[in-house]
């Protein structure tokens, strides 16, 4: 599947790209290892659910054998609340900076997911826990606590960071899905603009899936309303693709500033 993408991007002009096939939130050895020897270019270990020492000893021994066959690998310390497919926690915990470079040393790894507010999932807050806009009606997240960004980025720095379950949520998405027969209230994600500062600090890479389900959603019931007679996938993907291509253009080029970095 990666040579195959690859060979298209040559076909589509690109003459050196860079296709990256890295596994998002590996939770075994077993599991890291069979992507590795798969040809998985980069993979994800989250042992952030497991005590400290458990979780440097499982992060240890992927990265030792992933760094033997030239595989970067992504750790977590803190836990995010929320749900994405089988990643599931009530209750988050910040990453404590104190414990960062013990954990980056002993473990070895290419980069590290923090917790710092962030969540999985579309409802990443509580109403109990946000604010409402007396206008709109809207809930207002609480802020990303940039405070142990910071303290984390003074103890590592240079050292990239992660931040998983930061999609924003797009109200106009949010709408058009509730328009056309959704039921998502009170759906909230990561303000653009705390994201914006995110993107300006150690942070290398912001994961923002929940953000193209609902773009492509979105499209899929506007389509289903407007065509019912139609049932043909390649009519109503067509939409859906070009609007999640719309929304990752905004994310890269106005949002994380990440354009023309390859």
């Amino acid at each position: 599947m990666a040579q195959g993408a690859v060979e298209y991007a040559k076909e589509l002009g690109c003459a050196n790209p860079q296709i990256v096939l890295h596994l998002d939130h590996g939770d075994s050895f077993e599991l890291c290892k069979d992507c590795i020897d798969n040809g998985f270019s980069s993979v994800m270990i989250d042992g952030s659910a497991l005590p400290y020492e458990d979780n440097i000893a499982l992060t240890k021994k992927v990265v030792e054998y992933a760094h033997a066959h030239d595989v970067t690998v992504e750790a977590e310390l803190g836990v995010l609340a929320g749900v994405e497919d089988e990643v599931q926690a009530e209750e988050s915990h910040y990453t404590k900076p104190e414990e960062v470079i013990d954990f980056a040393t002993r473990t070895g790894c290419d980069s590290l997911a923090i917790s710092i507010g962030t969540s999985h999932g579309a409802y990443k807050f509580k109403p109990e826990q946000c604010t409402r806009d007396p206008k709109t009606g809207k809930l207002v997240p609480p802020p990303l606590a940039f405070d142990v960004l910071h303290a984390i980025e003074e103890k590592l720095p240079g050292f990239p960071i992660v931040l998983h379950g930061s999609s924003s949520v797009p109200q106009d998405e949010v709408d058009t899905i509730n328009a056309h027969g959704g039921k998502l209230p009170d759906a909230v994600g990561i303000p653009e603009e705390q994201l914006r500062e995110a993107s300006k600090s150690a942070v290398c890479k912001i994961n923002i899936d929940s953000d193209s389900r609902l773009a492509m959603t979105a499209a899929i019931r506007k389509y289903f309303d407007e065509h019912p007679e139609h049932f043909d996938p390649r009519q109503y993907l067509k939409p859906a693709r070009e609007n999640m291509q719309k929304m990752y253009e905004h994310k890269i080029v106005d949002v994380l500033g990440s354009n023309n970095k390859l």
